[in-house]
């Protein structure tokens, strides 16, 4: 799919710095507008807008942080970018905490410049991959409560779709934390007998006295402790869905058991003789390999035959890696409302290494990672020191863009504060800095810190 290209205003009263902006960023692809003051470009967003500004802070009418405040306002998408001299990086930095991107300093070279629009057109480019996996998580072919857009997942929702409208048994086969639960509960929600009970029974870790109990009932007085006649599952789910998970962990006599009530539809309650007849669906999930377990002689052939009347193996998350940011977005939602925050997104470094991870926990994982930063985050957006170590990992070696900048850029910084706080005395800088003059000199002819005047 072809990319789209992106519009953006630059928005500066100097028109050598504008027609030098315009020309290298239209050779990048951009389309570009400019503006002489903030009030034009005001006036023109309505009919003409863009994806993102670059303002500067002094302009001829008005203050380029009441055109920033006025173009959220009208336009929240539109991303800004605060263009400063040395003496206003304060108020560039609180026009961060205000809404803008980020911001630069003056004189601004062209790599600066196209560095830090890269990493707003990421940032838009990200949204609007959200914004098409929102569309897509609303429109056809999905199923409740399952969250994907990949192609693995379309397959998957078009059998579940078929599934769901014949009255017949299924087979999940997946590894831990794929979301086996949430696709029989899509399946049963699917069907005619919604409306009806669906039924979750884990196979593993019990007695076969207790599952015999639990999914057939007792009668009273069958065992020390039945003091009542009590229903069991399959009774309890009649004419609607019984999911039975880690069914490979199910004894083999146990499998007996289940293989009857398969072929003849009926349960007797434990220490009873009537047979019960049956409406229900059968699920089975299970993350263990069953055709191995059929040669190690584990489980039996024709129960295995029994349930995989339809056979549905889910993706790993690592094999559905598209599905990752709205996952991401989904749980930020989930665990807003969980824990009364207002987390916006997350920072394209911390989607980034999440995208690089390989998940051996699959969406569990993630939604586990997603709900400690929601509950640790301090700010409105998840960024890689909310996620666990091993995320944090992934990012050692790399240079985090969230964070770090040139280190010219923190020379630059560190001057332009000492020549502030010592009123552009250069003797004294010098002597605070531990260089020559004529060094200070340089530099500050080098970052564009040198004032008319100054001595």
């Amino acid at each position: 799919m072809q990319e789209r290209v992106l519009k953006i205003a630059v928005i500066d009263d100097e028109k050598s710095a504008r027609d030098s902006i315009k020309r290298f960023l239209e050779k990048d692809g951009f389309r570009v507008e400019t503006y002489a003051d903030g009030l034009s470009f005001l006036r023109d967003i309505r009919a003409n807008p863009c994806n993102i500004a670059l303002i500067d802070l002094q302009l001829p009418d008005i203050n380029g942080l009441d055109v920033l405040e006025k173009l959220k306002e009208l336009y929240p998408d539109v991303e800004a970018v605060i263009i400063t001299g040395h003496g206003s990086i304060e108020t560039a930095v609180d026009a961060t905490r205000k809404g803008a991107f980020h911001y630069l300093t003056k004189p601004c070279r062209k790599n600066d410049i196209c560095t830090m629009v890269d990493r707003v057109k990421e940032k838009i480019f990200m949204r609007d991959e959200n914004h098409k996996l929102q569309d897509a998580m609303h429109g056809d072919g999905l199923i409740p409560g399952f969250v994907g857009a990949s192609p693995a997942m379309q397959e998957i929702f078009k059998i579940v779709q078929k599934v769901a409208m014949v009255n017949c048994n299924v087979l999940l086969e997946a590894e831990t934390g794929t979301g086996k639960q949430v696709v029989a509960k899509a399946i049963h929600e699917l069907s005619q007998r919604k409306k009806k009970p669906f039924v979750y029974f884990n196979c593993g870790g019990f007695t076969e006295e207790l599952i015999c109990s639990e999914l057939f009932g007792h009668e009273r007085g069958a065992f020390t402790g039945a003091t009542s006649t009590k229903k069991g599952l399959f009774e309890t789910a009649s004419g609607g869905t019984v999911l039975l998970d880690e069914i490979g962990e199910m004894s083999m006599s146990m499998q007996v058991k289940l293989l009857h009530v398969l072929q003849e539809r009926q349960i007797i309650r434990v220490g009873g003789n009537r047979a019960v007849d049956l409406d229900i669906r059968i699920i089975a999930a299970t993350n263990r390999d069953l055709k191995r377990a059929i040669d190690q002689g584990a489980f039996r052939e024709d129960l295995y035959y029994r349930l995989n009347v339809v056979r549905i193996q889910l993706p790993r998350l690592s094999d559905r890696k598209d599905d990752i940011p709205l996952l991401v977005a989904h749980f930020i939602r989930k665990f807003n409302v969980s824990f009364d925050k207002q987390i916006k997104n997350i920072s394209p470094s911390a989607m980034k290494h999440l995208m690089r991870y390989s998940f051996p926990g699959n969406v569990r994982e993630l939604e586990n990672m997603i709900q400690r930063a929601v509950a640790l985050s301090d700010g409105s957006e998840i960024t890689l020191k909310d996620l666990p170590q091993t995320i944090r990992d992934l990012a050692w070696g790399d240079v985090d863009e969230d964070t770090l900048i040139p280190l010219e850029e923190v020379e630059k910084q560190h001057i332009s504060k000492v020549l502030e706080k010592t009123g552009y005395n250069k003797k004294l800088a010098s002597t605070i800095l531990k260089v020559p003059r004529t060094t200070l000199w340089r530099r500050m002819k080098q970052f564009g810190l040198d004032r008319k005047g100054d001595n």
